[in-house]
């Protein structure tokens, strides 16, 4: 069976590498000593799970894991009345649909590689804009990708 967390944590490291900004799992990435870090930054949530690769010779070494990944804009630290702008957003959601991107010289696979664990290959990856959020009070305005992701357990040899 295909352990998540793995898939899990080499999703959160890519998009950490694309943006070249911090993604929290869950919650708001937190500095080394602890302390939330201020936009912007990425917050990536599991979502569903498959294990049934709807054939009849399902032998349980699938599975396709949802997630949600938030991109999150912010003011601009030590800039007063600065506000989390579309702009900030989507420049960061651009560079989290390169989990999706393919070679530009048509090669199989994808430009971005991602570490899903020893033994598992992830053959196929798809990704959909959900939207967005704006909070004026905030200063805060968000971008949203969920990707799917399909996966299959290498056998040993």
């Amino acid at each position: 069976m295909i352990q998540r967390l793995p898939v899990t944590q080499g999703l959160q490291a890519l998009l950490a590498s694309l943006t070249g900004r911090p993604v929290g799992l869950r919650s708001v990435p937190l500095d080394s000593k602890g302390a939330p870090l201020p936009p912007p930054y990425t917050l990536l949530y599991p979502l569903d799970r498959t294990d049934d690769t709807a054939t009849l010779a399902d032998n349980q070494r699938a599975a396709v894991l949802d997630y949600q990944a938030t991109f999150v804009s912010g003011p601009t630290p030590g800039v007063p009345n600065s506000r989390g702008g579309d702009e900030q957003a989507q420049w960061l959601a651009d560079r989290g649909w390169k989990v999706v991107e393919r070679p530009a010289d048509g090669s199989p696979g994808y430009t971005n590689a991602l570490s899903v664990g020893p033994g598992v290959h992830c053959w196929r990856r798809e990704a959909r804009e959900a939207g967005g959020t704006s909070d004026q009070n905030d200063a805060i305005i968000t971008s949203v990708i969920r990707y799917r992701l399909f996966l299959e357990e290498q056998p040993a040899g």
